[in-house]
């Protein structure tokens, strides 16, 4: 049995407010909506521009990395299943490797909801400065505009969301978040085909040299993993995990591919890091669609944060304490704030995260820990193959992507 886990028992609840009891979980309907809402994310706006990147013939590769991270998802199911006590990513970590697995999946799963939370500034500082580019505000005597402004606003209004501590509660958010998702792609659409933009734009087939940004893309759209456990322990009936799983992989693969398409047939090779920067602003479908992205942040920035804070608050001795959770959550978001507005780069960022971490957390992590506590799925076999061909793959994609990420950034410092 878990060492770390018999001594850290109340913190196997971290990632979780108050599901323990099975009456009192999170519904199907609930789940699916958390679970679509922490998939189909900000990535949507740049998966155009990863297309873009990669050429016609690398939308093959969104769809193996769908189902690549599909089926990592229910290797993490299935390691929960070996162990009633594991409630979170990390109790996977420490059941496959004692506290030293602990330790490098928090790393890995805070670092990364850490900066898609910042991700979600930046967003939201572009496409405000975009709609409003000579707006601002004074602050304590200080005028404060451009995108720096509009962070910070985006912040105030964001900071009540995180003071919600039920997934159900956050579902009723999260609905929102996926509404938002849906109803872009319907504007892009509008935008192309009645607002004169058209879907003239050849594209190239294939372009090697942009793969492994297009990849590092690819895999980021799809870094729900180190959420997953807490929502699946959240479930009133946890068998159904599975099902959530396919519905929320399936709908966010034909969002994302949808939206791929119609941007990369707009604007080809000029797509910029967002599809909404590229928008013809004075179209009432560009509005709509700007105004849309900028719902989603609001809508998903708790719901990413949540593991975050309550791991943090269950450190303190007062874990229960009402004030604590909002101190905590508070200084959460000033901090991403600090962040966003030091490394303003959307692309390169989110490059960066899908490479170096989405590659960790969702795909090397999972086959890792899996092949750690199963024993018998270390047996030569099918799903040994497929395994340790995710696991080259994903190391593959993490060294190459995180190499010209990190380049990028560099240069734009």
């Amino acid at each position: 049995m878990m060492e770390c886990l018999k001594a850290k028992e109340g913190e196997s609840h971290s990632q979780l407010p108050h599901p323990e009891e099975p009456h009192v979980g999170t519904t199907f309907l609930r789940t699916c909506f958390n679970g679509l809402n922490a998939l189909s994310g900000v990535g949507i706006l740049s998966i155009p521009y990863a297309l873009s990147q990669g050429g016609w013939l690398s939308l093959i590769l969104l769809f193996v990395v769908a189902v690549l991270c599909w089926y990592t998802g229910l290797l993490l199911r299935r390691c929960m299943d070996s162990d009633p006590l594991i409630r979170s990513y990390p109790d996977i970590g420490e059941k496959a490797f004692g506290c030293k697995g602990r330790a490098l999946v928090s790393i890995f799963m805070y670092l990364e909801l850490y900066l898609v939370a910042v991700e979600f500034l930046i967003l939201e500082g572009d496409n405000l400065y975009k709609l409003f580019p000579n707006a601002g505000f004074k602050l304590a005597g200080l005028y404060i505009g451009g995108k720096t402004g509009f962070v910070l606003l985006t912040a105030l209004v964001i900071l009540p969301t995180t003071w919600l501590k039920s997934l159900g509660m956050l579902a009723y958010v999260s609905a929102g978040g996926v509404s938002a998702s849906v109803i872009l792609v319907g504007c892009v659409w509008w935008v192309g085909a009645v607002d004169g933009v058209g879907f003239h734009e050849d594209g190239v087939l294939l372009n090697w040299g942009g793969l492994p940004t297009t990849l590092s893309l690819f895999t980021f759209c799809y870094c729900g993993h180190a959420v997953f456990p807490t929502l699946c322990n959240s479930m009133k009936d946890r068998s159904q995990f599975s099902k959530v799983l396919l519905i929320c992989f399936v709908t966010s693969t034909i969002t994302y591919g949808s939206m791929a398409v119609l941007g990369y047939l707009m604007y080809g090779e000029y797509l910029k890091s967002q599809v909404t920067l590229n928008l013809p602003i004075r179209k009432i479908g560009s509005k709509l669609a700007i105004y849309t992205t900028l719902v989603n942040p609001l809508t998903k920035y708790a719901v990413i944060t949540a593991p975050i804070s309550t791991a943090i608050e269950e450190a303190f001795v007062f874990r229960d304490s009402r004030c604590l959770s909002i101190l905590v959550r508070t200084v959460i978001v000033i901090s991403t704030v600090v962040v966003a507005l030091t490394i303003p780069f959307f692309g390169y960022v989110m490059a960066f995260i899908g490479a170096f971490l989405s590659v960790t957390v969702s795909l090397l992590l999972p086959c890792l820990c899996y092949l750690r506590i199963d024993k018998s799925a270390r047996s030569f076999g099918l799903e040994l193959v497929f395994i340790v061909g995710i696991l080259i793959f994903g190391s593959f994609v993490g060294i190459i992507g995180t190499y010209t990420s990190i380049k990028q950034i560099a240069k734009h410092l």
